[in-house]
């Protein structure tokens, strides 16, 4: 995983990204996410990470305020993002995530395949941002909040210390990482050297499954989400009884 960041660091590092510029991430929830998010901050670059749900135009209307440079998205997305090209000059490059790569654009495979594994050197302090995100634009267009690489480090040393996390844990990964919750109560467990299991597939019951088979100790879930599994226990659809649930100590 840390090679692999690196590698994306050092290709869009050739690229001519760097300190201050921006990389607009769109993608759904894989080790291709994290592994791209972390090679973008490591260049000194902001991380712009894009709720899958956005349209076209609220896509547009990102890449505009963030003035990005790169796009890296991932093949579910690219009938949102192919009529909109013309209309985004300041990206010139896209790195497509996925099978097919379209003639246009670089495949991300290929590029980490091509780059260096060394650690890219970049002058970088606390205080340097790292990352604009925006709210998903439920009441008006999505608004952007910019965050340090010192509000990244706070959010893993206080979920780390809040939540007891040690190496011994094992993450569980659900909600979409484009939204911070979801990456800061995970960080903690990363910064202790604990594990990650990222779950896809958002069934009720997926989530009970993976607790079972990878001995997940740590779930983070919306209460939405929480409230639908206690209304499925109640109504029978969900049985605890049908899996074994002993390594999960938190919710």
């Amino acid at each position: 995983f840390d090679e692999r960041a690196n590698r994306i660091a050092n290709a869009l590092a050739a690229r001519g990204m760097g300190k201050g510029d921006k990389v607009l991430h769109l993608m759904l929830n894989s080790i291709n996410w994290l592994e791209a998010y972390f090679g973008i901050i490591r260049t000194g670059a902001w991380a712009v990470p894009l709720n899958f749900r956005f349209t076209s135009d609220d896509i547009k209307y990102c890449a505009d305020i963030a003035e990005a440079k790169t796009m890296i998205l991932g093949q579910e997305f690219t009938e949102r993002v192919e009529p909109i090209r013309p209309q985004l000059p300041t990206i010139k490059d896209y790195i497509f995530v996925g099978e097919n790569t379209p003639a246009d654009m670089e495949g991300f495979e290929d590029i980490i395949e091509k780059a260096s594994p060394e650690p890219l050197k970049v002058a970088l302090t606390a205080g340097d941002e790292c990352g604009l995100y925006f709210t998903s634009g439920t009441t008006g267009d999505p608004k952007p909040i910019l965050l340090t690489h010192k509000n990244m480090e706070c959010a893993a040393v206080t979920e780390a210390e809040h939540h007891y996390q040690q190496r011994e844990d094992n993450f569980i990964l659900i909600p979409p990482m484009y939204h911070t919750g979801a990456k800061m109560h995970w960080f903690g467990n990363l910064l202790v050297g604990g594990r990650a299991t990222i779950v896809t597939e958002i069934e009720l019951k997926s989530i009970f499954e993976a607790v079972e088979q990878e001995r997940g100790t740590i779930v983070w879930l919306p209460v939405p989400w929480v409230q639908d599994i206690l209304g499925a226990l109640d109504r029978g659809e969900l049985k605890l009884k049908d899996y074994d649930l002993s390594s999960w100590r938190l919710m």
